[in-house]
């Protein structure tokens, strides 16, 4: 399996891609593609006190860096980007892509040069979450914006697949995010994804459990939860937030005085794990579902071991077919064309 790295991608570059993906080929058995820059790839190893490249990694060229803050429209024009290159190695022989660059520009590149899935309106950015029962899928978080009942119709089926390959849920629930778990709430796109969603479930395709609301979502209410992108997002990174917060209440609440310390030391083993289930580094990256080839977008701030577990992340989608089972399955998320549409 070769998975192809941005190596010039994210804050931490090229330091953290490059020792991430290092230790994913000692790890995971893979074969990795390092694009970018190669005087400053081999930089950051020989300072690392690493000589030649270890074996099953190897090398692309890449010029050009692709900026965090560039406008993402602007992608397809800087031909020797890191993230260019590395998107056309994908849709030449690569089986994964994965990087911490500017979030738009990998969408871009991944849509339009690896390229969607066939019958797929717009890619998904589906960040895996922990919740009280295990894990859940948000898709969409962020990659679209204005969304049609199409799009969130085709969200639900690619984030059920994904829940069922990478996260091993049988027949996942799927919950259509909305104010009220009332049928007849909500805007009007979520009134008619909710239609679609129920006969996608009357008709045994989907799991559809109906409306779910954004408290219910950390408490397991759903295995994958189907939004627009603009709400996916705010959700998500309110989900951050507070969990944020609470392990800085928790940290607060234990250097109180000497009893809080004492107690700390008394549970440290369960703090430590929760810590783990809330580190985002655990999980890797977010996936870009709707591309024909798995690309896993890492976070901006990724370091080696969340580039490690990206890469993990990416082998297992590979490996379970996720993409396979999108494509296979087109006849039951498109919506026919009335005839004033075609």
């Amino acid at each position: 399996m070769k998975i192809i790295v941005d190596a010039m991608g994210g804050d931490n570059a090229p330091k953290a891609p490059v020792l991430g993906a290092i230790a994913a080929a000692q790890n995971y058995g893979v074969e990795i593609v390092l694009v970018g820059q190669s005087d400053r790839i081999l930089e950051c190893l020989r300072e690392e006190g690493i000589d030649t490249l270890p074996p099953g990694v190897e090398i692309a060229f890449a010029s050009e860096v692709y900026g965090m803050s560039e406008p993402p429209a602007k992608v397809l024009r800087a031909k020797d980007t890191s993230m260019m290159v590395g998107a056309k190695l994908l849709g030449n022989g690569g089986d994964a892509f994965v990087s911490a660059g500017n979030t738009g520009a990998l969408l871009t590149v991944a849509s339009v040069v690896a390229g969607r899935i066939k019958g797929i309106r717009r890619a998904a950015l589906s960040p895996v979450c922990p919740t009280e029962k295990g894990q859940c899928v948000i898709v969409d978080a962020g990659a679209n914006n204005e969304c049609t009942p199409e799009y969130l119709l085709q969200f639900a089926f690619m984030g059920s697949f994904y829940a069922e390959k990478y996260l091993g849920i049988e027949n996942p629930r799927v919950g259509l995010l909305n104010n009220g778990a009332e049928e007849e709430k909500g805007p009007e796109l979520q009134k008619q994804t909710h239609q679609l969603l129920k006969k996608a479930g009357e008709s045994g395709h989907l799991n559809f459990i109906g409306n779910i609301e954004a408290r219910d979502v950390p408490l397991g209410g759903a295995d994958v939860v189907v939004c627009d992108g603009y709400t996916g997002n705010i959700m998500i990174k309110s989900i951050e937030g507070t969990a944020i917060f609470m392990a800085h209440q928790l940290k607060a609440m234990f250097q109180k005085n000497l009893g809080t310390k004492i107690g700390y030391l008394l549970c440290k083993s369960g703090v430590n794990d929760f810590k783990k289930v809330l580190d985002s580094r655990e999980v890797g990256g977010s996936m870009f579902l709707g591309v024909q080839k798995p690309v896993v977008k890492a976070h901006g701030s990724s370091d080696d071991y969340a580039m490690m577990n990206a890469i993990r992340q990416a082998k297992i989608c590979v490996e379970t077919g996720v993409c396979d089972a999108i494509a296979a399955n087109m006849d039951k998320m498109t919506i026919p064309k009335t005839a004033d549409e075609a």
